[in-house]
């Protein structure tokens, strides 16, 4: 598979570039359209991070925040990478807790996910709505909640509502509200875990059979197979506040 990696027009002043997108969006705006890797600035300009930016989907704009493709990246990790993220954006990858977070101060975010199975069936949910600790003072300590609403049906079903309002949970900061198991060790990754879940992006990739602990979307294919390919992506729908 050939990945397009494309950095966005940087202009150099000193040792820091003059244009710092925050998101793939103002990426698009600038008028790099095409698909690919870029670089964006949410924590300000001594902070860059690589994202993989979809230019094409539905209008494109989209930065690809989760992606599962072909299992080469492990997601059971802890709380400490989940935050900070790992994986490489030109594959599998995890862009980070925290540099979510630092996107939604900002601007207001629409979700879409899309899964795909090993028959080359692909299908997607989309929501309207989408914040993780928007009211916390610390969203760390807030467990980085999860807000999602105004579900659209691509034909995959609603998954993840059942986790609206959950908080993130690894196999080393357990913060799910089932008091019998750890869902993050029982599900084979992290993730907003209930008790324990119905969408599993982060699970252990099965190529295609059964595992109760693999990639899997339960409202399309439920958890009794293993998806190909899966990839959580937002877009910005307004701006929290205008800095003119």
């Amino acid at each position: 598979m050939k990945v397009l990696i494309l950095l966005a027009v940087l202009i150099p002043v000193g040792a820091y570039p003059l244009f710092q997108p925050l998101d793939c969006a103002d990426i698009y705006n600038q008028g790099s359209k095409a698909s690919g890797v870029y670089q964006i600035y949410p924590g300000g300009a001594t902070y860059p991070f690589y994202v993989y930016c979809d230019m094409d989907t539905e209008g494109g704009k989209w930065t690809v925040l989760q992606r599962r493709m072909d299992g080469t990246v492990n997601f059971f990790r802890r709380w400490e990478q989940y935050k900070r993220g790992f994986g490489q954006a030109s594959g599998e990858y995890w862009l980070g807790l925290e540099t979510i977070h630092l996107m939604m101060l900002k601007k207001n975010y629409e979700l879409r996910v899309d899964v795909e199975d090993f028959e080359g069936a692909a299908v997607f949910a989309k929501y309207s709505s989408f914040s993780i600790s928007p009211m916390a003072i610390n969203a760390e300590l807030d467990g980085y909640t999860l807000h999602v609403s105004g579900f659209t049906d691509g034909g995959a079903g609603d998954s993840l509502s059942y986790s609206n309002g959950a908080k993130f949970s690894t196999f080393d900061r357990d913060q799910d509200t089932n008091d019998s198991v750890n869902c993050a060790v029982n599900q084979g990754g992290g993730f907003w875990h209930y008790s324990c879940t119905n969408a599993n992006p982060n699970g252990i990739y099965a190529w295609g059979r059964y595992d109760s602990n693999g990639v899997f979307w339960w409202q399309w294919k439920s958890a009794t197979y293993s998806l190909k390919a899966i990839s959580m992506k937002m877009r910005p729908v307004s701006l929290v506040y205008s800095e003119e």
